[in-house]
């Protein structure tokens, strides 16, 4: 693929700390001027002369430190480094993450070093090679050839042996300045959109003229950006995001053509076949013979049957010899002693367990065998003396701690072969952790197990006649192999008697192993190759195994030389690992001769990667007698035991078989033979020949196994008798890998005989060579593109990682987001790479694996030293990482998640189709086939009631008039935080406490009727006096929260900004108030000499006024409403007399509200509902108003919930977050408040005062949790108001329960409703909003043609009625722009009838329920205010649809907050957990969001607790967060760009 056309994106990370200057001026160096003839590409730092003694000291140095070596190859570091440097003429602008400075890894402060000095180590800017010659960038592409050359014709001589080949000049070391050097930021005043496919022709990508055209970005506040309402905004975070937009407006992979329906019209890509990808061309492949298994007379009948043979012919001889972790032999077992202490041990199992009559454990039961590495000993007693007692051993790992990683896995093993009894030995008895009383604890997910130590001195003698039953080898289960699968899952490999002696005999045979040689065993001794040739082949040919421990190794990497050496070896079974390390160590050891071998197999020959360290290993070697035809690799796998092996020749003159295949070729299982491009070729070597008795062929990886064609790639197949016969226990499985009929392209199986998978995947090349290219376990099938998991390792290991992280601690796998593999790679971070390096290092990775596998790494995480989950044995646990990965509890330190370079099938941007025109409307309501959506309440005037209050045209002439004739009656009660009344209101004192007020008011106020006053005060009382003293004054009341006494700061200037937009003429409050405004802390947060004159109503005047104001007409203004809605606009609306009567009486109809009823109330009374309840419902419908200020709450959460249930309250009132509060703070706590008498039986209608979509999930928990305290679950419901009209809906006591509906999310974003049922994907449950108040009209328009709407379409809300506020008051003349706010017309239909716009998306849904009148009842509901709504892709998403997906993500998010930026998707999530787990969350995010709504999120963005700002209703400020966010103020703990 061209990688021109090819842009890689991905996105980098910096540390958040106050003192960013320092990193500013390293970002920004690359624009400063620079004095001429500096090489502008580099930046400037200290070189260290390259002198081949510093460079060879280098190499020691770094050397040392490496682990493990399986991937190292030269020729690949070499492609890898030329791929990097094509990449190098084209630069992106890379923002790095922003990091709190408690989360960078614990960095020494050096790591930061300032500007000016060189940050780089000594070896920064050095060419690296050789000690005898350092090949230069020129050389590094000659040298490329010449390799790839070489390996084309089969000759294994070196030049680079132990050293990755850097080649300075090709893209060695690139700095972040360097990267950011070449882009110029723009700052677009419209946001381009980067969300839309573009063909990669029309794009021209510019690149910078030369350094003089360049244009330095502006820093800091140099140049100002604003955000879309015109705020200003500090460009640092701006800069991060545009650079983020342009580097994602670079072309993407060419877009895809068709699609597939995703059970909607909403489509997601479907990956087509590239017309050009190679096709597999030869014939079909024959199956392939391995010679005969020859019959050799001594050969034993069974393996026991062999034992027992040396154990008495030669008793002497020795079978193994055990070192100690220094090398010394410790214990040398010789055949006798084998023999006679594996009977004791099999007459122990057979007759010291249980009972005689009972004994625990019979021939054909399974038992466990748990030994440690170093103790190979009373390993081999142990398993032979299973074997004698023909019971069936099964070998694990020692388990270390009760929560092993997949020790849990091993558990279902053992319990699902019923093992019940555990062998081990005395050593490894006493390092189980035991409980406090001295007993092994249950392992978690293990059977009950009776540990039985079989060291001899614990056993009993058996008796003299006692003697073991050996028999011929039969078709009885032997021994039990675990093999761990992809998923983590541990199944059991069953070996039967006869196929373990006929592997032995086929190992014979193919190694030639005769009697009494000496073998040197370095792998683990309890399964694969070590156990087939350390344990069981040896004893068959009376051999010498000398074991070396795991631990010696890691001490002295030598070890297993020097005993070849000292003992003149033959044989010796290593792993690639093991030559590597050797590799590193042998620098001073003089005497080494390795003439005595004739045979070194590799265990991991399979391995692709392991044929560099066999060169290297032989081209260092060599000159010490190592043959080049002695190496032998081997290919295993668990279930059909040795696959292949090459033989030892001496034919020194026949080289080993080479295959320079292309990557790309693969990727399609297709076998080419060196591409052109030579970067992506995978170098192989044959692993031999088809071992004795078997046949081999490959078959297709899935579908039918179908034999392969001679040049495709398939899964090795094997029929023999060697090999394991089933998975125990699981038949389905069984049948699936050890029943394989393969089939010829005519359909008719190639034998009568079954086949077995081998888990390897390869070709049988020319001669009957056998090779492999990977596991079936390792494939990651991407977008119909295999790729091997370690084929990707070994990329990212060649990008010279040894500063950054560890070699062998690196793992790839792929996980499932929106139907199609995504690759995620996770490697150790050395602790001393600083988070530059880290990431300039995971760019690059990025970079290459592009280059070389042309496939997008989805994420790739690094992670602080040694926190991987490792395999008893030391590696990576892979499935255990994905895992941790994947329930977020990895705990990266670093992440890079490039979601927009992989996911490449999302569905096409949506097009916007023409909206129907009047033409189409038929007469009458019908809107293209459906019924208009429109609804009302009841109608005002046909309501027949005795209110005597509708004789009054204005509220304070009702309130005269109850004074009068009820004057005790008690309107109001307000209750403290321990529930009992703190103050109390009749019509009487409401009355004469207004007068006084109003007296204030004209006396010491000076104020005119029609003056505005701002009222300041807690909720409560003195509110209600002071609203209905305004109006006996004539003045208009505006009433404002009061400023939080800890919180000054950031709630005073609201106040002040209301006070000043709503003119008011005069402030009143009370004098505690008073003090707060007059405090220095008020003085440091606003100009108090601005605010106008403050009335305190604690000292009131004691005469009345001579008269009562009375408007002269209903229409004059009665008060404002001041609200700060969601999008962070503050919005006065004007309340007219008539209206707020008429509002007033809407409420009494739909509640039933009489002067005998009792309310409570737990609402803030600022605003909107929640004023008109608190304020005005009572002295309206004379009913007792019980007050309870939300902020009581705090102390005390019950107190809400205790006094609806002791004042028998039938209807209460109450906000989000109070029901919040009791659902958090009560839930525990419901048996305590039954035993306190709490009865919610009683109470009719609870409503939730809000004005958003109804949050259903809250309001059902609420409903749930308080159902045992009598709370019928009918009673919760909500009801909806806006700016324009203060409420809408309300569930009244007559009529219809509240609905829930369940709508296609999908659908939604297309802006058409479609109903499905519960439970069915991508569903949204809505609830009704309450009941439409009588004499209000509703319409469904839309927003942007106001045509009508039908039934099933989602518009806009339109709201006609007689309490509508009558417009917007502002001092800022942009009342052109909402005029159309309050008076709307539709644009066809009727057009006469003037709408108030609500500026909320919902739908109607006539129901089958019958409302009040008797009608069918109409439902409305809301989806979400059309201000926060999101285009994108030219689809419109809501917020809390994101967000509630993210919540659900990670048990740690307890908040989340989404909004776009320049057409980036950002996802702010609060974080309630360490900060160690912030990193966790990233790419759960942005799964969780491209699963659910098929949108990739381009920030995330990880703050604290109380972070998101939530305005008094309890809804999330989301304007205000972007706002902050943009001018850096959220202080986050990480901020990652999605590339």
């Amino acid at each position: 693929m061209c990688t021109e056309k090819h842009f890689l994106k991905f996105m980098l990370c910096d540390i958040t700390q106050k003192g960013y200057e320092k990193k500013r001026s390293k970002l920004i160096g690359a624009y400063l001027p620079q004095p001429p003839g500096v090489d502008q590409a580099l930046p400037q730092e200290r070189r260290t002369p390259v002198t081949p003694s510093s460079s060879s000291r280098y190499h020691r140095r770094r050397s040392s430190g490496s682990r493990d070596e399986r991937y190292r190859s030269d020729v690949h570091t070499e492609a890898v480094q030329a791929a990097l440097a094509k990449h190098k003429e084209r630069k992106m602008a890379v923002p790095m993450p922003s990091k709190r400075r408690s989360l960078v890894v614990q960095t020494s402060m050096d790591a930061y070093t300032p500007p000016d000095t060189s940050s780089g180590s000594e070896d920064e800017g050095s060419v690296q090679g050789d000690s005898q010659g350092t090949p230069t960038s020129s050389q590094g592409s000659i040298n490329m050839e010449h390799w790839i050359s070489q390996a084309i014709h089969g000759s294994t001589t070196s030049t680079t042996s132990s050293s990755s080949t850097q080649s300075g000049g090709s893209g060695a070391a690139h700095r972040l300045a360097d990267v950011m050097a070449q882009t110029h930021i723009e700052n677009h005043s419209a946001p381009p959109d980067v969300t839309t496919y573009t063909s990669e022709h029309s794009i021209q990508v510019e690149r910078p003229q030369g350094s003089t055209a360049r244009v330095a970005p502006k820093y800091g506040n140099a140049e100002l950006m604003e955000t879309g309402d015109g705020v200003p905004v500090s460009s640092r975070v701006s800069a991060k995001i545009q650079q983020l937009v342009n580097t994602l407006k670079r072309p993407k992979r060419p877009p895809l053509r068709e699609f597939f329906v995703d059970d909607f019209e909403e489509l997601l890509e479907v990956q087509q076949p590239d017309p050009n990808q190679p096709k597999p061309e030869g014939a079909q492949m024959l199956a392939m013979r391995g010679e005969q298994l020859g019959v050799v007379t001594n050969w034993p009948p069974s393996l026991e049957a062999a034992l027992q043979r040396w154990g008495t012919i030669s008793p002497k001889a020795p079978c193994l010899t055990t070192m100690d972790t220094n090398g010394k032999p410790l214990y040398i077992l010789t055949y006798g002693k084998l023999w006679t202490r594996s009977m004791k041990v099999a007459y122990n199992i057979l007759h010291k367990l249980g009972t005689k009559q009972e004994p625990m454990v019979r021939p054909g039961d399974r038992v466990t065998l748990v030994f440690p590495n170093n103790d190979p000993a009373a390993f081999m007693v142990a398993f032979y003396g299973c074997l004698l007692a023909e019971v069936v051993p099964v070998p694990i790992e020692v388990p270390l701690t009760r929560k092993d990683a997949g020790s849990q896995q091993i558990g279902f093993l053992l319990g699902s072969c019923g093992v019940t009894v555990a062998l081990t030995s005395d050593a490894c008895h006493k390092g189980l952790p035991k409980s406090p009383t001295g007993e092994i604890p249950q392992f978690k997910g293990w059977p009950k197990l009776l540990w039985f130590v079989t060291e001899s001195k614990h056993l009993s003698k058996p008796p003299r006649d006692w003697f073991p039953h050996i028999k011929d080898a039969n078709n009885d289960t032997a021994y039990i192999e675990y093999k761990t699968c992809k998923d983590g899952s541990v199944l059991g490999v069953t070996v039967t008697r006869i196929a373990l002696l006929t592997h032995c005999q086929a190992l014979t045979q193919a190694c030639g192993y005769t009697e009494a040689e000496t073998i040197v065993n370095v792998l683990d001794f309890k399964k694969d190759v070590g156990l087939w040739h350390g344990i069981l082949t040896s004893v068959m040919n009376m051999m010498h195994v000398i074991s070396i421990p795991y631990s010696l190794m890691k001490v002295n990497p030598l070890s297993w030389i020097q005993k070849v050496c000292q003992y003149k070896a033959k044989v010796a079974c290593v792993k690639s690992r093991d030559m590597h390390w050797a590799l590193v160590a042998h620098r001073d050891q003089r005497d080494i001769n390795l003439s005595s071998l004739r045979m070194l197999i590799v265990a991991d020959g399979a391995n692709p990667w392991s044929i560099s360290s066999c060169d290297a290993f032989l081209n260092v070697f060599q000159s010490k007698g190592l043959r080049q035809e002695v190496i032998c690799p081997c290919a295993s796998s668990p279930e059909a035991l040795t696959v292949a092996i090459r033989r030892p020749t001496d034919d020194s003159n026949q080289p080993p078989g080479r295959g320079v295949l292309s990557m790309h070729g693969l990727t399609y299982g297709v076998i080419r033979v060196d591409s052109e491009e030579k970067l992506s070729v995978l170098t192989v070597q044959d692993v031999g020949l088809v071992m004795p008795g078997a046949i081999m062929c490959s078959v297709k990886p899935d579908g039918i196994p179908q034999l392969c064609k001679t040049d495709e790639i398939g899964e090795l197949c094997v029929c023999a008798i060697a090999t394991g016969t089933s998975y125990y226990g699981l038949s389905g499985m069984t049948k699936n890998t050890f029943e394989v009929f393969p089939m010829t392209s005519s359909g008719g199986p190639i034998t009568e005989y079954p086949f077995i998978r081998t888990g390897l995947l390869g070709f049988i090349g020319p001669g009957g060579l056998v090779f492999v290219i990977g596991k079936m376990d390792g494939l990651m099938v991407v977008s119909g593109r295999r790729h091997n998991a370690d084929d990707i390792v070994a990329t990212a290991l060649a990008v010279e990682p040894m500063k950054f992280v560890y070699r062998g601690r690196i793992a790839v796998f792929s996980v499932s987001v929106l139907h199609d593999e995504r690759i995620v790679i996770v490697a150790e971070q050395r602790p001393d790479s600083t988070e530059e390096d880290s990431f300039q290092w995971m760019s690059r990775v990025l970079q290459a694996i592009d280059s070389i596998h042309q496939v997008g790494v989805y994420c790739l995480a690094l992670v602080p030293a040694n926190t991987l989950p490792k395999t008893p044995l030391g590696g990576i646990h892979l499935s255990e990482t994905k895992q941790l990965f994947l329930e977020g509890s990895l705990h990266p330190c670093n992440v890079l998640m490039c979601p927009h370079t992989c996911v490449t099938n999302l569905p096409k941007p949506r097009q916007k189709q023409p909206e129907i025109g009047p033409a189409s409307v038929m007469v009458g309501n019908l809107v293209s086939g459906k019924r208009i959506a429109q609804a009302s309440g009841r109608d005002l005037g046909q309501i027949e009631d005795n209110d005597q209050a509708r004789k009054f045209l204005f509220l304070s002439e009702v309130l005269q008039w109850r004074a009068q004739t009820t004057p005790d009656h008690v309107l109001y009660t307000l209750l403290n935080c321990r529930g009992t009344i703190a103050n109390s209101l009749t019509c009487v004192q409401l009355h004469k406490r207004a007068e006084k007020i109003a007296v204030m008011l004209m006396e010491r106020g000076h104020l005119q009727d029609g003056d505005h006053v701002a009222l300041v005060y807690p909720p409560g009382i003195d509110l209600i006096a002071a609203f209905y003293g305004c109006l006996y004054a004539g003045c208009v009341p505006i009433t404002v929260r009061p400023p939080h006494p800890q919180n000054i700061a950031t709630t005073l200037p609201t106040v002040k900004m209301i006070v000043e937009v709503s003119r008011s003429a005069c402030l009143m409050t009370t004098q505690l108030i008073c003090k707060l405004l007059r405090s220095r802390e008020a003085a440091a947060a606003v100009d108090v000499r601005t605010w106008p004159p403050v009335l305190d109503t604690d000292d009131l005047p004691k005469k009345r006024p001579a008269q009562i104001y009375k408007p002269s007409n209903p229409e004059t203004l009665a008060y404002l409403d001041f609200s700060v809605s969601t999008t962070g606009m503050l919005a006065g609306v004007k309340m007219s007399h008539a209206a707020t009567s008429a509002f007033c009486r809407s409420i009494k109809l739909q509640c039933e509200l009489y002067p005998s009823r009792e309310v409570a109330i737990c609402l803030d009374p600022y605003c909107g509902l929640g004023f008109v309840l608190w304020c005005l419902c009572s002295v309206y419908s004379g009913h007792q108003s019980i007050l309870i200020p939300p902020s009581e709450l705090e102390t005390n959460p019950a107190l809400w919930l205790l006094a609806v249930s002791q004042y028998k309250v039938r209807d209460t009132f109450c906000s989000y977050s109070v029901m919040e509060l009791c659902t958090k703070g009560l839930g525990s706590q419901t048996e305590s408040l039954k035993a306190r008498g709490l009865d919610l039986s009683r109470v009719r209608t609870c409503v939730v005062v809000a004005e958003e979509r109804p949050r259903i999930a809250l309001t059902q928990s609420f409903s749930k949790l308080f159902k045992d305290l009598g709370l019928h679950p009918r009673a919760v419901s909500t009801s909806l108001g806006c700016r324009v009209n203060l409420a809408i809906c309300l569930q009244g006591t007559s009529g219809p329960d509240p609905t829930t509906v369940y709508v296609d999310m999908r659908a939604l974003r297309h802006d058409r409703v479609r109903l499905v049922e519960r439970g069915s994907p991508h569903s949204l449950p809505l609830m009704e909003s309450g009941k439409i108040l009588p004499g209000v009209r509703i319409i469904i328009a839309n927003p942007e043609t106001k045509g009508p709407l039908g039934d099933s379409h989602l518009g806009e809300i339109w709201v006609h009625s007689t309490h509508n506020a009558s417009g917007y008051f502002t001092i800022y003349g942009d009342e052109s722009l909402q005029s159309d706010h309050f008076n709307s017309r539709l644009s066809f239909g009727d057009t006469q009838t003037i709408w108030a716009r609500t500026g909320y998306l919902g739908f109607l849904r006539r129901t089958e329920l019958t409302d009040a009148n008797g009608e069918r009842h109409d439902a409305l509901y809301v989806v979400g205010a059309l201000d926060e709504a999101m285009e994108l892709r030219g689809m419109r998403y809501h917020p809390i649809d994101i967000e509630t997906s993210v919540i659900r993500a990670h048990k740690s998010i307890t908040e989340c907050a989404v909004f776009t930026w320049t057409n980036l998707l950002v996802v702010v999530v609060e974080l309630d957990g360490s900060e160690q787990e912030a990193l966790d969350l990233v790419p759960l995010v942005t799964n969780v969001v491209l699963e659910e709504h098929y949108l990739i999120v381009g920030v995330v963005v990880v703050v604290d607790i109380g972070v998101i700002p939530i305005n008094s209703r309890g809804e999330k400020q989301r304007m205000h967060l972007r706002d902050g966010f943009l001018a850096d103020q959220l202080d986050p703990i990480y901020v990652a760009y999605n590339m």
